[in-house]
């Protein structure tokens, strides 16, 4: 970097990008410090230039999406944040959709309800973004991400290069992936949907918004479901159990609506979900043995 521009010079001269940028505003717990920068790709090039100039300088950065299944720390987060929001796309290719990695899962799914493609609509409603939903393996009302991929285009911030990887490749099991083992972006994914009926596909997503309105807290800033399923029974059937339904720590409280959730029922901070979490942990293994495994990811 040249001794007469900044580093944020450096970022701003690829894409939008701001200091000591208020995360909260961008997450969906309503949680978060500021993050030391934080800039806003539209393009591939983009995403991959802010990864290049940042390992140059020795800066380490983090890519995320909608943030809808993070713990973001109060305290900030040091480095760069590198937000895929604006960088969304959907096109056909070869029978598939292609949508890249900032896309909302629920453009995706309208946009395959236009095409009449079947087979996404159990993504409709979640509130998270492609790439965030190809490293979870999300899934839902029994399908998953595993169950419609074909491939990924990445970007191996090791290597400094491009590579696609085939379905099998991507390592996805229940809410895991290749991803937390390798230095990989998802730049883009492509998946593979069936024919079907424009109006039933529309009506499958409607009931599947109504029934998500219905069992799960929309109303609150929350980061989706905390714990992932145990190996028997479900982790909102045993904190509900426990009665601790309307547990708070500071602003954080379990969901009485759905106790698989926990809730920003008000200024609540990353220190109150992490004592929250912990304390519900601890209970449900205290009356039935179970350890429950956080899903949603801290991120400080």
């Amino acid at each position: 970097m040249s001794e007469n521009i900044t580093l944020k010079e450096e970022f701003n001269n690829i894409c939008e990008c701001f200091e000591n940028y208020p995360l909260a505003k961008h997450s969906t717990f309503k949680i978060g410090g500021p993050a030391e920068y934080c800039a806003f790709p539209k393009t591939v090039g983009e995403l991959c230039a802010l990864l290049t100039i940042a390992k140059m300088n020795g800066v380490r950065a983090r890519v995320f999406g909608g943030a809808s299944n993070l713990l973001l720390s109060s305290q900030g987060v040091a480095g760069l944040v590198i937000l895929t929001t604006k960088m969304k796309g959907i096109s056909l290719e070869n029978g598939c959709v292609r949508a890249l990695a900032g896309t909302r899962l629920s453009e995706l799914c309208n946009f395959a309800a236009r095409e009449s493609l079947c087979g996404a609509e159990f993504l409709f409603g979640i509130p998270g973004t492609v790439g965030g939903a190809v490293y979870m393996n999300a899934g839902a009302h029994g399908g998953e991400v595993s169950h419609i991929l074909v491939e990924s285009i990445c970007y191996d911030t090791e290597k400094d290069e491009i590579l696609t990887l085939t379905a099998e490749e991507h390592e996805l099991a229940y809410r895991q992936s290749v991803f937390s083992k390798r230095p990989l972006i998802v730049l883009s994914s492509l998946f593979k949907l069936c024919k079907g009926e424009h109006a039933e596909i529309e009506a499958k997503m409607k009931a599947l918004t109504e029934k998500r309105r219905q069992s799960q807290p929309l109303d609150m800033p929350s980061a989706g479901s905390v714990f992932k399923r145990p190996s028997a029974g479900f982790a909102g059937k045993y904190i509900e159990d426990a009665g601790l339904k309307g547990l708070r720590i500071g602003g954080a409280e379990v969901s009485r609506k759905h106790a698989g959730f926990i809730v920003n029922a008000g200024g609540a901070t990353s220190q109150d979900v992490l004592e929250l979490i912990e304390k519900t942990k601890e209970e449900v293994f205290r009356l039935f043995g179970v350890m429950l495994e956080t899903e949603i990811m801290y991120i400080e």
